[in-house]
């Protein structure tokens, strides 16, 4: 039977686990006593629905979590009950509901929400993976852009939650969570009114600060109404001078870039008005990419603003940092380009390598015939593969991407299910990236696919880009088609062969795919897989 005052998660949880309630938070003792006689057991089936497998832990607020499975649709939940129902749990059950209205990919998703009096209970997806506190106390503090990461997902979450005029009031690194697979998702909102949007956001800086330094930067315990020194054992306080303020992120560890250090001790700042959450979402999306100091140039304490102007980001918008990425690689290609122009147009004829188109003698009038053979037609290799999805934050749909490539027509790499051909609307397109290693002359690419009536065109471009969504939107924007878009095609092959220019050589070409074929279990849904792509030219 559970205990009257139940571990922290950080003791119980088995196999990395993530509870969705309460991460981290340890019982205190004034936390409502957990029922022991007449709690559940493993076996148990509540609502005729969700059977319960295993006690995870008790929470701060007396609640008991179990991992589940629900029978009916055959998938994991967590259901977290209380003792007794009734309006000691209005709390909990209106977060429930509040929380089932917003549906986003960085919000854990709540399923039900059921008062018995006796008991109440709510439940809710499973996740398998850690709290952002359990993570970094196991493996220290986050690189500069994973924690970016992080701070987008969170921001994310709470701009989708501010829209519909909510506030989540519960954001700490105990409920900000990461998957195995590393997908972010924000838990256990509030709905007791005792927080602000405002708040919320100022918490992104709280979550940035905990990721970079592995320090908690507010005296108070990151737990929504716990005092001081309680549940935060595992969460160092900041380290402070003399009059009691926070040294910045880049004293407290090297390697954290000038733009993010002010961005979070701006955002941890009372004075400072803080942009909305859409805005702070959006900025940091724009800062999800890998850069380094000597990209950024210093204009001063960076400002928020809710106005973007021109085409600059949001905060950059009010006189902050302008980012200089892409002059480098612009200057790089343009000084490659006149090294191979040297090297085509101003070569010495001395070079050994360089031989001289015979003369004709007396004896041989016949002039040697000095034209290259044409190189044979044959399969190119592809030395990269990765898939673009410049319109997703979450970017769950990137596995695989190296089964396209493999040989084999058993495996490959497969969209998500979506509601409509066109991705649900959520998205122009996705596409699978490759890169041939060197120039090439190309004859045609051919796609084994999964399903025939898909809707997809071919792109060629320069350049490589950062496998970020901004690095993505980037890539999608410069490259430019090869052909015409192919919509229909011989069963489940999709041959490219018509747009190709013989006098150009190709190295970085993208299978572009903007609508899915239905599927034919009856579903509705629409989807497809790319089994196998490959490339034939010399």
């Amino acid at each position: 039977m559970p205990s009257s005052t139940g571990p922290s998660i950080d003791t119980i949880t088995e196999g990395g686990r993530v509870t969705q309630v309460g991460e981290g938070q340890e019982a205190e003792e004034s936390a409502p006593p957990v029922m022991t006689f007449g709690a559940p057991t493993a076996g148990e089936i509540l609502a005729e629905r969700y059977e319960l497998v295993e006690h995870i832990n008790n929470d701060s607020a007396g609640r008991l979590v179990w991992r589940g499975v629900d029978v009916v649709l055959r998938r994991p939940v967590a259901v977290v009950l209380r003792y007794p129902g009734g309006d000691s749990a209005t709390e909990m059950l209106q977060a429930a509901v509040a929380a089932s209205r917003v549906i986003h990919p960085n919000l854990v998703g709540v399923y039900d929400a059921i008062d018995e009096d006796d008991r109440a209970y709510v439940v809710r997806e499973w996740v398998d993976g850690q709290s952002l506190r359990e993570q970094v106390a196991a493996e220290g503090p986050l690189d500069p852009a994973r924690a970016t990461a992080v701070g987008n997902a969170v921001a994310s979450a709470l701009a989708a939650v501010h829209a519909t005029g909510m506030v989540h009031g519960n954001v700490h690194p105990g409920t900000a969570m990461i998957s195995d697979e590393g997908r972010v998702v924000l838990a256990d909102a509030r709905t007791d009114g005792a927080d602000s949007q405002e708040n919320d956001v100022r918490a992104v800086g709280g979550i940035l600060y905990f990721a970079l330094t592995g320090h908690w930067p507010h005296h108070e315990a990151p737990l929504h109404g716990a005092t001081a020194g309680h549940g935060r054992a595992a969460i160092p306080d900041a380290v402070r001078d003399g009059s009691g303020a926070i040294a910045a992120p880049r004293q407290v560890r090297a390697g954290v870039p000038a733009y993010l250090d002010d961005l979070t001790m701006d955002l941890l700042d009372p004075e400072i008005a803080p942009p909305s959450s859409d805005v702070l979402a959006a900025e940091l999306a724009r800062l999800d990419i890998p850069a380094d100091d000597h990209f950024l140039e210093s204009a001063g304490t960076l400002r928020f603003t809710a106005e973007p102007e021109d085409d600059r980001s949001p905060l950059a918008a009010a006189g902050g940092r302008k980012v200089a990425i892409g002059i480098a690689g612009l200057l790089a290609v343009a000084l490659v380009g006149l090294l191979i122009g040297i090297s085509i147009f101003g070569g010495d004829d001395k070079d050994p390598a360089r031989k001289p188109v015979a003369q004709p003698s007396p004896t041989a009038p016949a002039v040697e015939d000095t034209t290259p053979a044409a190189a044979a037609v044959r399969k190119l290799d592809i030395t990269d593969v990765k898939i673009i999805d410049p319109d997703s934050r979450v970017r769950d749909e990137l596995d695989d991407a190296d089964k396209v490539t493999d040989g084999s027509l058993d495996e490959g790499w497969d969209t998500q299910s979506y509601n409509s051909a066109k991705f649900g609307n959520f998205k122009k397109g996705m596409g699978v990236w490759i890169d041939l290693g060197a120039p090439h002359t190309v004859k045609s690419v051919q796609a084994v696919v999964s399903a025939g009536g898909a809707t997809a065109q071919l792109f060629a471009g320069q350049g490589n880009f950062p496998h970020t969504s901004s690095g993505d939107k980037q890539l999608v924007k410069n490259y430019q088609p090869v052909g015409d878009a192919l919509e229909q095609y011989d069963g489940t092959t999709m041959t490219f062969s018509n747009g190709f220019n013989a006098d150009q050589k190709y190295r970085y070409l993208m299978l572009w795919i903007t609508e899915l074929p239905q599927k034919e279990d009856g579903s509705g849904k629409y989807k497809i897989g790319v089994q196998e792509i490959t490339v034939q030219g010399s």
